[in-house]
């Protein structure tokens, strides 16, 4: 039979279900208005809409990148609890939709959503996703997603449980181990900081100026700065005052209390020794051979705590024996100045290793 306008006007304000959702219970149930509202409960439909009011506010993000990194997705799918959000069903439901949007072509969410679910296409992605409401009992959204192409190489990263999802597309013609773990690092930094730009030449003027003027405000608020003329406190946020690297030591010795290290000094160095000693133990033991294990404390017995305390002196000196050419670590050329020169060999140093 021939469904009328209003008959779907009708069945929309009875159930909230969308308008060919009910033009379609409609002509599955002949007209019959009970039947109808029915078939939109059964299939979920009815149900769905009405948690749609409900605010989606937590989720994960999951990604799907090709086993040769040059397509991936990265989506974030929403829930109302964060108790859904680590259920099994939902994750799986979000790692379906990520591997939906590594094959789409949709320009936007909307496009997004009207395309064929690639798992069941007599259903969209909309259906499927309505589908779920009713299955898990919450409201849910698929809020956002992106999907790369590269010639080079995409790697991922997914930090808490996917609280925080990241690509990062590399223009390289490697995707060796090495290249994926510098990648993924990358990854791990982005996941960190939440940059918002790859570099100072893709910063919009406006929001430079903007950033500006906070960072200006914020440095005239600074009691340090009081008295100091606005040209110079600008000079100091725009970064004009240190054209060379001269000038930047300078800043770091004069303004942050930073002290150059005696790299004579018989203290600093004997610091130096026993920290490449300690790391070489704790990263790179197989250096040492049969010294590579910590000793074990047989018993408190005196002698056995003797023994067991010649055993570790002799593995620091067989680490500190190891050549620098196998295993070493860089001192930064600055330290923080103290009163106390025992506090000044707390060396800061900077590490070659990842650790």
């Amino acid at each position: 039979m021939a469904i009328t306008a209003s008959q779907v006007k009708e069945l929309r304000e009875l159930s909230g279900a969308g308008m060919m959702d009910c033009k379609k219970a409609l002509s599955n149930t002949d007209g019959d208005m009970d039947k109808a509202v029915e078939w939109l409960r059964e299939n979920g439909l009815a149900k769905a809409i009405k948690k749609a009011g409900r605010i989606a506010a937590e989720g994960i993000v999951a990604v799907d990148v090709d086993a040769d990194g040059k397509t991936a997705s990265i989506v974030e799918v929403n829930s109302e609890t964060d108790f859904v959000a680590k259920n099994e069903k939902f994750q799986a439901y979000v790692a379906e939709v990520a591997a939906q949007a590594k094959a789409s072509s949709a320009a936007d969410i909307e496009a997004f959503l009207a395309e064929p679910w690639a798992a069941d296409t007599s259903m969209t992605v909309d259906d499927k996703l309505k589908a779920m409401v009713a299955v898990i009992g919450e409201n849910m959204n698929i809020r956002r997603f992106e999907k790369v192409t590269t010639d080079g190489l995409i790697v991922s990263y997914i930090h808490a449980g996917g609280k925080i999802g990241v690509l990062v597309e590399a223009a390289t013609d490697s995707s060796s181990d090495g290249v994926k773990e510098c990648l993924r690092n990358v990854a791990m930094q982005v996941a960190a900081l939440n940059p918002k730009y790859l570099s100072s030449d893709d910063v919009d003027e406006e929001y430079k100026e903007h950033e500006k003027e906070i960072l200006l405000s914020q440095a005239k608020n600074d009691p340090k700065n009081a008295g100091k003329p606005d040209e110079i406190i600008e000079k100091m946020i725009t970064g004009e005052s240190y054209r060379s690297m001269e000038d930047v030591l300078e800043f770091a010795v004069n303004e942050c209390g930073l002290a150059e290290l005696d790299r004579d000094s018989v203290e600093v160095m004997e610091e130096y020794k026993q920290l490449r000693a300690s790391f070489l133990l704790k990263y790179k033991p197989e250096l040492l051979g049969e010294y590579a294990k910590h000793p074990p404390l047989e018993s408190e017995e005196p002698e056995a705590v003797m023994e067991y305390l010649e055993k570790c002196k002799e593995q620091l000196r067989q680490a500190m024996a190891i050549p620098k050419e196998l295993f070493d670590i860089d001192m930064h050329k600055y330290i923080k100045e103290y009163s106390d020169i025992n506090e000044r060999l707390d060396v800061v140093i900077e590490t070659k290793y990842g650790y």
